[in-house]
């Protein structure tokens, strides 16, 4: 095994001197908070560069039901994914099979006839920096989330159609020009993928960064079994009404968009992801050059959004701080990252609506606090 597949795993971490110290147990300031907002459930962990420091979780499956949730339990990542999308897509870049500048035309040269010519030149970076000028709407014009749920096909089938229909549009502002957040985006950038190595994105992520990383919990859609309480329901909140969501395959987004907002995981999972982009900060191994990690962290075109992050400062962090969260309207997930001083905190929940971004924000501020050791400051606003 290299040393990058070897990196990024680790369950315990370091305090700097060289002894191990077992994770802590984060549940006794989770479950404040999730009595609170009176969430489901709530989970949340830190890491560091050399692994986990700590995780729990608190609730249950199902509101209203008795099967407790654990640090094991899948939760939706939402746009978290997209952070993961574009890791997958530098390892390409590693490799030569694409390049930050890979234009659309390039890839999609069958899309030729159809493809607004605005759209030509897009680049690969540019889609990752929601550069394109591409509509902020999810689905092409004249289509609804059903619509892209019937597409025919296999995932990466929808997926090339998709972006077909996408490119066929004309894009709302000239493209390479400003930032405008778009779903299409990563759908596109996860299609450059696959027409470039032959391979499903789903295939590609599984193989190049969550079995390098040990990330077991890992899928796609919906968490669990149709049927069946195995996961955390997803809810929508409905006033004071937690409305549950039965697991099945337009429980979620559809495939189409995967590489936008699909993945689940669980909370420890998710930071063996953040651990190996730390890493890259710290200038060790890990499944891509650290120099490369530092690429995704960098706005390419000015501004605040880099591939997958929200780069802002934060007095906590020691100045630049990476945050991004995530929803698919029915779960709410987001990570905090501080490169300088080599930590990130993650939440994540099984509902959306209400003030669940709220909680979400004070558990992220709660366990930034703890590590601290001070609750002195206003850690968290958001961006």
């Amino acid at each position: 095994m290299s040393d990058k597949e070897a990196s990024g795993g680790q369950k315990h971490c370091s305090d700097h001197s060289g002894t191990s110290l077992p994770p802590e147990n984060f549940g006794f300031l989770l479950e404040t908070i999730r009595q609170k907002y009176d969430l489901a459930a709530l989970a949340g962990a830190a890491v560091t560069s050399q692994g986990l420091t700590g995780a729990g979780a608190v609730g249950v499956r199902k509101y209203g039901s008795n099967v407790a949730v654990s640090v094991e339990d899948q939760f939706h990542l939402g746009s978290g994914t997209k952070a993961m999308t574009a890791t997958m897509l530098a390892t390409l870049v590693e490799e030569g099979k694409l390049s930050w500048n890979t234009m659309l035309e390039e890839v999609f040269p069958e899309l030729a006839q159809i493809m607004n010519r605005a759209f030509r030149g897009v680049t690969l970076e540019q889609l990752l920096g929601h550069r394109s000028g591409f509509s902020d709407a999810s689905w092409p014009r004249g289509k609804n989330f059903f619509d892209m749920h019937g597409l025919p096909g296999t995932p990466r089938e929808q997926r090339l159609a998709y972006v077909a229909m996408v490119l066929s549009e004309a894009p709302v502002c000239e493209s390479g020009s400003k930032y405008l957040y778009s779903n299409r985006n990563y759908a596109a950038a996860g299609a450059m993928a696959e027409k470039a190595v032959d391979d499903s994105w789903e295939s590609l992520m599984q193989k190049r960064l969550f079995l390098p990383l040990g990330m077991q919990s890992c899928g796609f859609g919906a968490m669990g079994t149709a049927g069946k309480m195995d996961q955390p329901w997803q809810h929508k909140l409905l006033w004071k009404w937690h409305r549950p969501i039965r697991p099945g395959p337009r429980a979620d987004n559809p495939p189409a968009v995967g590489p936008a907002g699909t993945v689940h995981c669980s909370v420890i999972d998710w930071g063996k992801f953040i651990t190996a982009h730390l890493r890259g900060e710290q200038g060790l191994p890990g499944i891509l050059d650290p120099e490369t990690f530092k690429h995704l962290h960098k706005p390419s075109f000015g501004g605040e959004y880099a591939s997958g992050w929200l780069v802002t400062e934060r007095p906590w962090a020691g100045g630049r701080a990476l945050t991004h969260a995530g929803s698919n309207t029915q779960n709410y997930a987001v990570a905090w990252m501080a490169p300088a001083r080599d930590f990130a905190v993650l939440v994540m929940t099984n509902q959306a609506g209400g003030s669940t971004l709220k909680a979400c924000d004070e558990a992220a501020t709660a366990l930034i606090g703890y590590l601290n050791r001070t609750t002195e400051f206003v850690l968290i606003k958001p961006v």
